[in-house]
């Protein structure tokens, strides 16, 4: 079995995200990224699988600047066999990603997709669910257990009411819920040896895919800042005070 597994760049999840001064997008200057943490645990997903002698091969899809190409030697230090970068300096946005992928399923044939179930930046979690429709490929998302049984996976997934069981035949894609699991940290020699596993760069026209973006981003703004709490010395304040606001 081969497993496709998608990663993104996206700035640190410890950072305090912070709008730029013409408020055209968020500053990402000098700031610390990382690998999205749910495209980590799809990852960590995916060498187990291959560990517990399921998959035989894991490949890591990135696309994005050049530095995209870290967090994909970070996958491939966890664990992974190799990567694909499609290198782009435009913004990507859902539907562009889900074409890729699909030429990249076209040329790759794995028996599964993992992907996170979105990316901490933009919160999206559309990329899965497109890719699905245009592959005609069944989905399981928010998964929170996976189980391999031949050509089918049994999937437990979050939803409102608590857990669904779901079972889809392979291939499938699966977007990943943090329950799922717990990324490992890479060990040192692990990523010494991910230097030297094979890393194919592409581009967007490779596959005769139009990330041209549908979408535009008017204004971003920071979200106003919180008023300091006050102590009340009563019930009856507390009211008062509720009154006042208008909350009561």
């Amino acid at each position: 079995m081969k497993i496709l597994v998608t990663v993104k760049r996206v700035v640190d999840y410890n950072v305090k995200v912070r709008a730029k001064a013409d408020n055209s997008g968020v500053d990402i200057a000098n700031v610390k990224m990382s690998m999205n943490p749910f495209d980590e645990i799809a990852v960590e997903e995916a060498v187990r699988l291959k560990e517990k002698g399921i998959a035989t091969e894991v490949v890591v899809f990135s696309a994005g600047v050049d530095k995209a190409s870290e967090v994909i030697r970070t996958a491939m230090a966890m664990g992974a066999d190799r990567g694909i970068h499609v290198l782009t300096e435009l913004e990507l946005q859902p539907l562009a990603v889900a074409k890729l992928l699909k030429a990249v399923a076209l040329e790759e044939k794995p028996n599964l997709i993992i992907m996170g179930k979105q990316a901490i930046d933009d919160d999206f979690n559309q990329t899965g669910q497109m890719l699905s429709a245009l592959l005609g490929w069944p989905q399981a998302t928010f998964a929170s257990k996976v189980t391999i049984n031949g050509d089918k996976a049994e999937v437990s997934r979050e939803v409102d009411s608590g857990t669904e069981v779901i079972n889809v035949n392979l291939p499938a894609i699966i977007t990943t819920d943090l329950r799922l699991n717990e990324p490992r940290y890479a060990a040192l020699p692990n990523i010494m040896k991910a230097r030297s596993k094979p890393l194919a760069t592409k581009k967007p026209e490779d596959y005769g895919v139009d990330i041209t973006p549908r979408l535009k981003t008017l204004r971003v703004e920071e979200p106003a800042k919180r008023k300091g709490g006050a102590k009340v010395a009563s019930v009856e304040e507390l009211i008062e005070k509720l009154k006042a606001a208008g909350a009561l």
